[in-house]
């Protein structure tokens, strides 16, 4: 019996799917619940399980997007798992008579012919296509420059594609280079990042945070707090109450533009960019409001690893209304983030570097991290993008009083 397979929904709103790559090869024998293929969607990637046991027919290519319910293999599952006939194929062998083994002897000693076909030459050889010939003439590349890859020797359309001009006498080094075709997921990023420089009136506002008073607690709480929660004590935590702080004070910074109408929300549902390992990846933190310092470090552990481990879901990085970018991490010292759309604001974290800094009329060396709040000034005003970072500064400047309420170790639940 064949069993269809078909694309299953990864989510609400998804109606086709990029087969990203094949994890078997046609007519490999797969074990039900194996993983057999990635399959891209403009939100994530997913492992496609196999839905029976047997030997698989494959229907796509990598590379193909297909609509979901489409089908994409088949999987005969009356086939044997090999290895079941291995008795027989030995007895098999037993039994075979002297005279077919002579034969099979005397076969394998006759010296193989070459093959003429490979080195025959045609007129195509080294000839380009039609298609071919005019993407050499757009590149201004000679045919006697490309290797052609067709019949015979001939240059087809994918040889002239790859073909790259010639740039002078060339070096030592090597100068190879490759094609590869961008991941779903990668190209619905690069499209929301154009419609974002391209729809909205982006700005970007910067401020810098002395994290001293930060540095300090957690110097004295970290022990404590990972001994007793199991979880580091970071920034994260501090910059999300902060960004849930700032984001009561100045609640148009919590909306979004719906054409002539802007939607404002009660919840803080915060978006963090992470790196996983086919790009960036935007999880949710939901009801940021309603966390504790332990409860957003928590929640930033559970997502950061499920980022990682390629088993996020469309669910948890769709809705956020605020998006925080720590490019810190990867050692930048100033950016202007982009928006994350349909979101009105995004806040960017830098690397923390000791820096001269005045306090109290004196030159002091302090830990300062530069903040940037990019933001859509169709409806957020400067007096509240200005405002806004300052409350994010006030607040990460002075967190025992402003983000403890005066009680270190309750707010971390020591």
């Amino acid at each position: 019996m064949a069993l269809e397979m078909k694309v299953p929904s990864p989510g609400e709103s998804i109606t086709e799917v990029e087969i990203a790559s094949w994890l078997v090869k046609d007519g490999d024998y797969v074990e039900k619940d194996q993983a057999i293929a990635e399959v891209d969607s403009d939100k994530a990637t997913l492992e496609l399980p196999a839905e029976a046991s047997g030997i698989i027919t494959l229907k796509a290519e990598e590379g193909d997007t297909v609509a979901v319910g489409d089908v994409v293999c088949l999987i005969d599952t009356d086939a044997k798992k090999p290895g079941d006939d291995d008795a027989e194929k030995k007895s098999e062998k037993k039994e075979e008579s002297p005279k077919k083994a002579e034969a099979k002897k005397e076969t394998a000693s006759k010296p193989s012919t070459p093959n003429q076909e490979q080195d025959k030459k045609t007129y195509a050889t080294g000839s380009p296509s039609p298609a071919a010939k005019k993407i050499l003439d757009e590149k201004g590349i000679s045919s006697k420059e490309v290797k052609g890859s067709g019949r015979d020797g001939r240059i087809t359309k994918n040889d002239a594609s790859n073909a790259t001009p010639s740039m002078g006498t060339p070096g030592t080094g090597s100068r190879g280079s490759e094609r590869k075709k961008l991941s779903m997921l990668r190209r619905k990023v690069a499209e929301r990042l154009v419609s974002a420089k391209n729809e909205t009136a982006m700005l970007t506002t910067f401020n810098e945070v002395d994290m001293t008073a930060i540095f300090e607690l957690r110097n004295q709480y970290k022990e404590q707090f990972k001994e007793k929660h199991g979880v580091g004590l970071g920034f994260m935590s501090f910059f999300t109450l902060a960004v849930v702080r700032a984001l009561e004070l100045y609640p148009d910074v919590n909306s979004m533009i719906d054409g002539d109408y802007m939607i404002t929300y009660d919840f803080k549902d915060i978006s963090i960019a992470v790196s996983g390992p086919k790009g960036l990846m935007v999880p949710v933190i939901r009801n940021a409001e309603n966390l504790s310092f332990r409860g957003v470090e928590d929640e930033v552990k559970r997502l950061a690893i499920r980022a990682r481990d390629g088993q996020i879901t469309v669910d948890e990085m769709t809705g956020g209304t605020f998006t925080i970018s720590n490019g810190g991490v990867f050692g930048s010292m100033l950016s202007t983030p982009i928006i994350n759309p349909p979101q009105s604001a995004i806040l960017g974290m830098h690397n923390i570097v000791e820096r001269a800094i005045v306090r109290d009329g004196g030159i002091v060396v302090a830990p300062v991290m530069y903040v940037a709040l990019s933001y859509d000034h169709r409806i957020i005003d400067g007096r509240e993008s200005v405002g806004f970072l300052v409350a994010i500064k006030e607040a990460l400047e002075s967190p025992e009083e402003l983000l403890m309420d005066n009680d270190v170790k309750r707010a971390l639940e020591l």
